[in-house]
Parts: structure tokens; C-alpha cells; sequence
């Protein structure tokens, strides 16, 4: 597992909130979604190059597990990094933790090595890559191109 994690900050809106006033657990795989395209763009590849390119990258598996609640107007960070690569898949790993105002007006879209903050919800997604016509296909041969940044930023196993 590569030891860098993307983060990218997030202020809970009131309509992600529940009756209870809590964030409704559903919201938190919006959230990977989110800082999962702003990892991959970090490292320079948008979600809309890959598509141009004829691929798509679908989920096959989300585990998301809560630690404790985020509430209206919190400030989040959430931490997304590369788990696992081949040339068919794609797995991310995340950490949404709360952080204070003044870590979320200075720390936006930045690498770090350790997340901060109180840990709230930990996840991690798996992903196929597939072609407009959902049939996998092997990066390294359609894209090498992003396979090269996978091979930079992630760790093979």
C-alpha cells in the first residue's frame, strides 16, 4: 500500500443530514466518490480523460465502516490512497475524519502521509476497468498511460 493519501475536505451541507441530525450513512460513499475523482485528477487523470479514452471504471465492491457521526457544518478531510492495482482493477482506500476550521481552510487537495482528525468512517472501494460495452479490459494495453500513474502511486500486489 502506497504510504500517501490524497485529502480533500468536505463541509457537511445541511441535506446530508438526517432527521436525527446526523450525516445519513449512505452519504459517506458520495463523499469516497468525490475524493476518489479528486485523487485520481491530483495525479493527472480525470475521470472525464479516462472516458474519453473509451473506459469506464465501475464499482464492484464498497465497504464502509462507522466509527462516529458527523453532523451539519462539521469540517471533514477525507483521505483516499491507491490499495491495490493489476491491469482489470482498481481498489481505494479511505479515512473521512473531522478536523478543525482552521486545518480545513489550509489543508485542501494535498498529499499527506498520516491522516489528522478524529476518525469518523473508514472504507474502501473496488473498482473494474471496462470498456463502453462493460467487457473488462487490461489498462496497461488500451491506457498505458494511466496504468504508468498507477505504477507510480500505487502499490501492486
Amino acid at each position: 500500500m502506497t504510504a500517501a493519501w490524497h485529502q480533500t475536505n468536505y463541509r457537511v451541507p445541511y441535506k446530508d443530514t438526517d432527521r436525527m441530525g446526523v450525516v445519513h450513512h449512505g452519504n459517506y460513499i458520495n463523499w469516497f466518490e468525490v475524493a476518489r475523482t479528486e485523487c485520481m485528477r491530483h495525479y493527472g487523470v480525470a475521470y472525464s480523460d479516462v472516458e474519453n479514452k473509451g473506459l469506464l471504471l465501475p464499482v464492484l465492491n464498497v465497504e464502509c465502516n462507522y466509527k462516529k457521526s458527523a453532523t451539519f457544518d462539521d469540517c471533514i478531510a477525507i483521505y483516499t490512497k491507491i490499495a491495490d492495482y493489476s491491469p482489470i482493477k482498481l481498489t481505494f482506500t479511505y479515512e473521512a475524519r473531522k478536523i478543525t476550521e482552521d486545518d480545513f481552510a489550509k489543508s485542501h487537495n494535498k498529499i499527506v502521509t498520516d491522516p489528522t482528525g478524529e476518525l469518523i468512517t473508514t472504507g474502501i472501494t473496488k473498482h473494474m476497468w471496462v470498456n463502453k460495452d462493460f467487457k473488462p479490459t487490461r489498462l496497461h494495453r488500451t491506457a498505458p498511460e494511466f496504468y504508468r500513474v498507477l505504477e507510480r502511486f500505487g502499490e501492486k500486489k
